[in-house]
This record gives C-alpha cells, structure tokens and sequence, in this order.
C-alpha cells in the first residue's frame, strides 16, 4: 500500500487558531506509526516559515503547502496527515492537486471561544493570536468558513481529550478504507474521490480572509 496506484487518505485537520489542530494532527500521526503504518505530517505553518519574513503573501505558502500534500500522496506512504487549513479555499487548493487514488478527509476542529482564549494566552509561542479582540475575529470568521465546509468528522476539542480526539480520527479513517479500496477496484470506470470534489463546479481561487490572517498571526511571532 502506499503507491501511486493504491488508495491513501489524505487527512487534512482544519479549525481556527487555538483550537487544538496541531496537537491533535501530531498525536494522530504518532498513533498511526505506532501500527507501523508509513505516514507524512505536512504543517502550513511550517512551510510559511520557511520564507518568513520575506514570505510573499500568504496565498503563496498556501499553493506550496498543497502541493506538497499531493507530492506525499503520490509517495511510498499508507496516510497523509495535513494541519493548519482554515478555510474552504485552502482545502480547494489541496484538492485541486491530489492524486487520483487518494482521498479527501476533513476533520473540523471545534470549540468555543471562551475555551480558546485561555489556551492561547497560556501558549507563549503564539504572536498576535494572543490578543483576545484579534482571537475572536478569527473565531468569526470560522463560523462563516465551516458553513462551506463538508466535514467528514468533527472533534470538540473543549469536551474531548486528545486521547479520545485521536481515537475518534483514526476510527474515521479505518472507515474510510474499504471505501477507497471498493474505488480502487473501480478506478477507471467512474471518478474517484479527488475528481469528484473537482467537479463539484467549485473553483480555486484567491484566499479567504481567514485563510490570510495566519500571515499576520505568524510575522508578529518574529517580532516577539
């Protein structure tokens, strides 16, 4: 499993800032090589940071992170993991370059802001997410962006622990195998999942706003 031919979830973790995407995504992709599968974790904040702080504009990192995602997709791995999309357009672009045999898994992070807000606070690497007016915005303009979204499972990451979060992803994407194995068998004969969320009539196009405020949020962690 794990070639270009074979089918391969491709898990992206999507939620506002502080919502606990990139613990999650790490302990889901640890548990997953604990049953020795072969996995890839892609992190947007960490292909960003390549470029700052001369990073062109945000829309730039997000066209790199998705490449990057498809480039794993299309490797010797049994699952990719991807964590820091915020926004509808962000996963068009994922979509937009993922193989054929792979799969389109979208875990929404959830909770509120009153839990948020503490955590932010506490986490000293953070930049401006820390200010609580800048926080809530971000947390507005998620409820704007899940609207859009098609969630194949939500984790409410403010009465759920990481342990129970983690279990309940990879339940998910035991789940979702025998899918993409039926699709594969098929493959040829009708479009696989990638295709059919391209032709879903959606098009890619510029960022949201949500998706450009991680910009801010990371050069204001440079100036700290």
């Amino acid at each position: 499993m794990g070639s270009s031919t074979s089918p391969i979830p491709v898990v992206l973790i999507v939620g506002p800032q502080a919502s606990g995407k990139s613990t999650v995504a790490r302990a889901l992709v640890a548990s997953l090589r604990e049953r020795d599968e072969r996995v890839a974790l892609v992190e947007l904040d960490e292909i960003a940071g390549m470029a700052l702080p001369t990073l062109p504009s945000w829309d730039v990192a997000a066209r790199i992170f998705a490449t990057v995602i498809g480039e794993w997709a299309r490797a010797d791995v049994t699952c990719v993991v991807a964590e820091g999309i915020v926004s509808r357009s962000e996963i068009d672009l994922v979509t937009a370059r993922a193989p054929e045999p792979a799969a389109i898994m979208t875990i929404a992070m959830t909770t509120s802001l009153d839990a948020a807000t503490p955590r932010a606070l506490a986490d000293p690497t953070r930049g401006i997410s820390r200010d609580e007016r800048w926080l809530a915005d971000r947390y507005d303009e998620w409820r704007r962006e899940r609207a859009l979204i098609d969630e194949d499972l939500t984790l409410d990451m403010g009465s759920l622990s990481v342990q129970e979060g983690v279990a309940r992803a990879v339940a998910a994407i035991d789940a979702k195998r025998p899918e993409l194995l039926d699709q594969s068998r098929h493959h040829g004969t009708a479009p696989g999942p990638a295709a059919a969320r391209r032709a879903s009539g959606r098009t890619v196009g510029r960022l949201s706003a949500a998706a450009r405020s991680r910009y801010a949020d990371l050069l204001s962690r440079l100036s700290r």
